[in-house]
Order: C-alpha cells, then sequence, then structure tokens
C-alpha cells in the first residue's frame, strides 16, 4: 500500500513519541497524558565537573555555598513556559520543527491542560523552583474577554494544584499584548481607545491570576509599545496614555493586595521599529518623569542589552545604580544575526560580569533569573530542552564562582580604587557633597601644578579579570 505524504509525517511523529514516552498514552476521554512526559530522563543531579554526562550539572550544586549563600538562592532560576512548551522552531522563512509527543495539534483547553502537566514535570526534574508565563501562552484565548478569562481560570486551577504537589512557585506573571492583532498599534499606546480598554481588562485578570499563584513579581514588556514612524504617531500623548496605564495598574495591584514587584522589560525594537523603553537609562527616565520609580524595577534581558547597542553588563549596572534592578533574563542573541535569537547564555565571561553586579545588588530576590531562551531550530530531540537548560544554569554557576575569585582576591576593586583616590581628599569629599563651587575649584587650580593624568590600567584590569576564568 502506498502512503501519502501526511500519512508519513503523521507515522514519523508517532515513532518519535514512541521513543521519548513509550510508556504514556493520550486518552481520549481525558486531558491527562497517562504516564511522563519525559520518559527515560531522570532528576538532574549535580555530578561535578569531571562528569561526562550530559544530563547532569558539572559546575551548578544549589545547595553549594558561594560567599554566604547557596547557589539556588543567588539564581532562583525560572523556566520559560512559552519558549520551553509553546516554542516551535517556527520562523519567517520556515515551518514548525518541533512536534513533542505530548502535543496534538491544537490550542485547545485539553491540550493547555497537558501543556502544564509536562512543565510541572520539567522544572522538577530539572530542579528548578520557579516558572513563568503570559496569559495566552498558558490557555486559549476566546471569542469574548469573558471566554478567555474562563479558560484562563481553569488552567491556572490545575497549575496551582500542581504548585501545591510540588512546592514549586511562580516568579512572574504577564499578559501578552503584542500578538493578536486588536494590538497592530500597541496596548496601552493604541490610538483606538477600546483597544487601551481591552488592554487594561487583560492586565488585570492576568495580575489577579499571578496574585493567585503565589507569584512574586509581574512583568511588563510593551513589545508593540512605540511606533513605526513619527509622522503619523503623536509621542507625547502615546508617553502620557502609557503612564496612566501604569498607574492604574499600580492602583489595583494595591486593591487586590498583590506584593509582589512590578517590572518593565527594555527592549528597543523589534517588532516595532522605535519601543517606548529603549533601554535601562530611558525606562528609568520614564519612570522619573512620572512619579514611578517607588512602583516599578527592570526586568533586564541580555539579548535585549545587545540590540539596544549596550552590554548586559551595562545595563544591569545602570538599573543597580539606579536602584531598579529586578530581574535578569538570561539569554543572548547571535552577532551575526540582527534580531532577538533568544539564545541561551553560554558565554563565561559575560556570566561572570553579569554576577559581578548581581553579587554589588546583594542578589537579586524577590526577583530571579529567567530562562527567556528557545532551542535553535535545529533541536528537535526531547532531552535537548534538558541539555540547553543544563548549560545555561552551569554558564551562571561558572559565572558565580568567578565572580567570587575576583571578590574575595580584591585586586580588580583596589585598581579601580585607586584610580579614583584623587577624590578620596577633603577637596574631593567637597565636590562629591556638593559643596565646591567653581570660585573654590578655581582658586585650588591656581594653587597646583599641572595635573599628573594617570594610566586607567586597562589591560591589567583585563588580566586580572581572565585570570578568574
Amino acid at each position: 500500500m502506498k502512503m501519502k505524504a501526511g500519512e508519513i509525517l503523521l507515522l514519523l511523529v508517532c515513532l518519535k513519541a514512541f521513543c521519548y514516552a513509550v510508556q504514556a498514552s493520550k486518552s481520549s476521554d481525558s486531558d491527562e497524558w497517562e504516564g511522563e512526559f519525559f520518559t527515560g530522563i531522570p532528576k538532574i543531579k549535580y555530578e561535578g565537573r569531571s562528569s561526562k554526562n550530559p544530563l547532569a550539572f558539572k559546575w551548578y550544586n544549589a545547595e553549594e555555598e558561594v560567599l554566604g549563600k547557596k547557589m539556588k538562592d543567588w539564581f532562583r532560576f525560572s523556566v520559560a513556559f512559552w519558549h520551553t512548551f509553546r516554542g516551535t522552531g517556527g520562523d519567517p522563512f520556515g515551518a514548525p520543527t518541533k512536534h513533542w509527543p505530548w502535543e496534538d495539534g491544537t490550542n485547545s483547553l485539553k491540550m493547555a491542560k497537558r501543556r502544564m502537566r509536562a512543565n510541572f514535570e520539567f522544572i522538577d526534574k530539572l530542579g528548578v523552583d520557579f516558572w513563568c508565563f503570559h496569559d495566552r501562552d498558558i490557555a486559549p484565548d476566546g471569542q469574548t474577554l469573558e471566554e478567555a478569562n474562563q479558560n484562563l481560570d481553569e488552567v491556572v486551577a490545575l497549575a496551582n494544584e500542581l504548585q501545591t504537589k510540588s512546592k514549586k512557585k511562580v516568579l512572574w506573571g504577564t499578559a501578552q499584548l503584542f500578538m493578536h492583532s486588536r494590538y497592530m498599534h500597541g496596548g496601552a499606546t493604541s490610538s483606538e481607545l477600546e483597544v487601551y480598554a481591552y488592554a487594561a481588562a487583560q492586565v488585570k485578570k492576568a495580575m489577579e491570576v499571578t496574585h493567585y499563584l503565589g507569584g512574586e513579581n509581574y512583568v511588563f514588556w510593551g513589545g508593540r509599545e512605540g511606533y513605526q514612524s513619527l509622522l503619523n504617531t503623536d509621542m507625547e500623548r502615546e508617553l502620557n496614555h502609557l503612564a496612566t496605564f501604569l498607574q492604574a495598574a499600580v492602583r489595583h495591584k494595591k486593591k487586590i493586595g498583590f506584593n509582589g514587584t512590578l517590572l518593565i522589560e527594555p527592549k528597543p525594537q523589534e517588532p516595532t521599529k522605535h519601543q517606548y523603553d529603549w533601554d535601562a537609562a530611558t525606562t528609568a527616565n520614564f519612570l522619573r518623569k512620572y512619579g514611578l520609580t517607588e512602583e516599578f524595577k527592570l526586568n533586564i534581558e541580555c539579548n535585549h542589552a545587545t540590540l539596544s547597542g549596550h552590554s548586559c553588563h551595562h545595563e544591569l549596572e545602570t538599573a543597580r545604580i539606579n536602584g531598579m534592578l529586578g530581574n535578569i533574563d538570561a539569554n543572548t542573541g547571535d552577532p551575526q544575526v540582527g534580531w532577538d535569537t533568544d539564545q541561551f547564555l553560554i558565554d563565561i565571561p559575560e556570566a561572570t560580569m553579569i554576577m559581578l553586579t548581581v553579587i554589588k545588588n546583594g542578589g537579586i530576590a524577590p526577583g530571579g533569573f529567567n530562562f527567556d531562551a528557545k532551542l535553535r531550530r535545529e533541536s528537535t530531540d526531547v532531552e535537548d530542552l534538558f541539555i540547553a537548560h543544563i548549560v545555561g544554569m552551569d554558564t551562571m554557576a561558572r559565572g558565580l564562582k568567578n565572580a567570587a575569585k575576583l571578590i574575595e582576591d580584591g585586586s580588580l576593586a583596589e585598581l579601580v580604587r585607586k584610580r579614583y583616590e584623587s577624590f578620596d581628599t577633603n577637596l574631593g569629599a567637597q565636590i562629591e557633597n556638593g559643596e565646591a563651587d567653581f570660585e573654590l575649584l578655581e582658586k585650588k587650580v591656581k594653587e597646583m601644578d599641572e595635573p599628573n593624568v594617570a594610566s586607567a590600567k586597562q589591560e591589567l584590569a583585563e588580566l586580572i579579570f581572565q585570570s578568574a576564568l
């Protein structure tokens, strides 16, 4: 019998499902997947640097203390539901490549519940304590807001049940205000009043379910809060609307008793040409202008940092010195690709610099490190989901240990101290306290010889840094 192309594809998918879930099966009258989702994959353990096991940690030892704090408490790792369980491998040039054995090809409520069960098995086997989500990723949309909310409530009820059993937590939740066509002009910055109102209603519900699940933060990512052209945009009005939207969110947070941190995630562009939360400095300025600095902190994504022309270290330091470092999306981009590729961060020097800032900040709780990262399009095995997270967690662990070595050694800090030691004088104190006017400084210059400008010792700083890697 000659098989059609579709039948061959179905056979291949079924064979793949059998390989990874030989004891599991789909029930025709239940939303449950009987058996394990990740059959044959054990709980991931720490085996040390000499291990050759790809399904084991080489550096991340959750209970190991570094600078007086356990690794798991420095990081508070979180799995991103949208990339891990909704990522398909599709891109603007190609169809999806990932066909997980538990997927039935629908976005039904039954399928949403099955994905949620897979999520909790995954984070349990990976050994992390947190997960995070968009509302429309965990539950299907509806024909009306009421239907969408009912779908969300049903999936959230299951998530709450699974959380209670597993002792896992929500790091943060958010509303997806960028995919539906109604948001083509943005949500809070849309030119249409009805869309602004719908976005507010969606955020209201997303904040409520995040609160119900015990979420420790709530994120605003304004993917379409920006413009394509200023010729048809009233930028001042849109910024004012965005501010009133966030102010209303603060009031609702307090009304429902949500004590989590509100976070804004900067990004320069994509999908819009210019997003209003371009980078950490731009976002901090926006929050100050509208009196929101006491209510919001920043969720810094490393790939977004590089898209804005900065390093992740720069963005983290900018957030830290403004008192706004709240959470980190641990990912990276590809310098040869111009868009947000959301790759797992495996660069050890970058991880070390990230952890230098996190240590200076005293940690980032109640925030954490969220793996806003996805498998490459060509990685299609179920075990790849684990391997990707393992290498990301090991990289951050190496960064933490390297940063601790630099801090304990003290040479880098001493180099920086010496560079600015001319300000550790009476006149320097007057300058830094705002007590030295121009007349006083002019008088002092007349008493001084020509300034002797010292070397910045950049190469020595880099040598010290490299020695810790």
